[in-house]
């Protein structure tokens, strides 16, 4: 199903959660809501469910405008990041729970109901766990669970917040493969915040970067990533640094150094003050030769990556730089040049 966003407002006194969001989510796609706390990425997905009415805007499925709809006549399907299952009943009681609470005119019979029970129990790779308690799961299992439920009810629409929040970092990997795995094979369209940006660039078809309530930019995984349309989404998602001076005809020039570095990409058409900003990968470190003086200010390695940590002429704050795997290391406190070969320069 298609869901489209038109210029959804929402105001808690004073504080604008949500300012004029418009988004088109296509059908089957998997949707990753970014951004940092507080920026309306959970408000808009208690707005879709019906969780929260909106001050203005539109919330289409398809061509139904269910802006008015009750929680029930959406059929969204809903997953917290605390899981929110009944303690009292069983891993299978807590998966129909939904559907036999439906409507008696819309209520699925107790065979179908078992039918997707067991079904659901296969595909959430909990076959055997129906008739255990929710205590007696693991964190992962419970999620799992958690999942299970929101797709008994065959939903139009399936949204989760923070799914994985709960869980320890090894457990997070393995169900976010899952996750992605149960996305293709059911072609629900999906909806899930989170703060984690690996996991964002690794499920999602796109990424939705939110930022005090507005949309910053809207694309896929490599774009925003590596394609950010401003100061904000290049300095949420991932390492990089910046570099302080001025635009310049022929590219980028830092003050007191004579190179002038030439720019990939520029933000804003006007020369004069910018900032250059680099990811760890679009800089070279040498020995000598054309390049901003640096000096070495720590050295990092985290498995098979070796980052360089610098400080350039002039400048403040740390640069880092990844190393390729083969390339020896400079020492702490060793004089170097700085190369960019790429970057963003964001004017003004």
């Amino acid at each position: 199903m298609q869901l489209t966003l038109e210029g959804l407002s929402k105001r808690f006194a004073s504080t604008v959660a949500l300012d004029h969001v418009d988004l088109a989510v296509n059908s089957g796609e998997l949707i990753a809501l970014l951004g940092p706390s507080g920026s309306g990425k959970t408000t808009l997905l208690r707005a879709i469910a019906g969780l929260l009415p909106v001050d203005a805007g539109r919330i289409l499925f398809g061509d139904l405008d269910a802006t008015s709809l009750s929680l029930r006549e959406r059929r969204v399907g809903f997953v917290f990041q605390h899981y929110a299952l009944f303690k009292h009943l069983t891993v299978a009681e807590n998966i129909a729970f939904g559907p036999e609470s439906q409507p008696r005119g819309e209520r699925p019979s107790k065979a179908e109901i078992a039918r997707r029970v067991e079904e659901l129990l296969e595909r959430m790779q909990l076959g055997g766990y129906g008739g255990r308690y929710p205590e007696q799961l693991s964190g992962g299992q419970r999620q799992r669970v958690a999942l299970a439920r929101a797709l008994a009810i065959q939903p139009r629409l399936l949204l989760l917040d923070e799914p994985f929040g709960a869980l320890d970092a090894k457990v997070r990997v393995e169900l976010r493969r899952w996750l992605r795995q149960v996305h293709d094979d059911t072609g629900h369209t999906t909806l899930f915040v989170t703060h984690d940006q690996e996991e964002a660039l690794e499920l999602a078809d796109r990424v939705v970067v939110f930022n005090a309530g507005r949309i910053e930019q809207v694309g896929t995984p490599d774009e925003v990533y590596r394609h950010p349309r401003s100061r904000f989404v290049f300095d949420f998602i991932g390492r990089g640094g910046r570099i302080d001076g001025e635009l310049v005809a022929e590219g980028f020039r830092v003050p007191g150094i004579d190179a002038v570095v030439p720019v990939a990409r520029r933000i804003g058409g006007a020369l004069g003050p910018a900032g250059l900003h680099l990811r760890p990968y679009e800089l070279r470190v040498v020995g000598e030769g054309d390049g901003l003086p640096a000096e070495v200010r720590g050295l990092r390695r985290i498995g098979a990556r070796n980052t360089v940590e610098l400080s350039v002429a002039g400048q403040g704050g740390v640069i880092e730089v990844d190393l390729d795997a083969a390339q020896p290391l400079p020492s702490r406190g060793q004089h170097v040049r700085l190369q960019p070969i790429g970057g963003v320069a964001f004017a003004g």
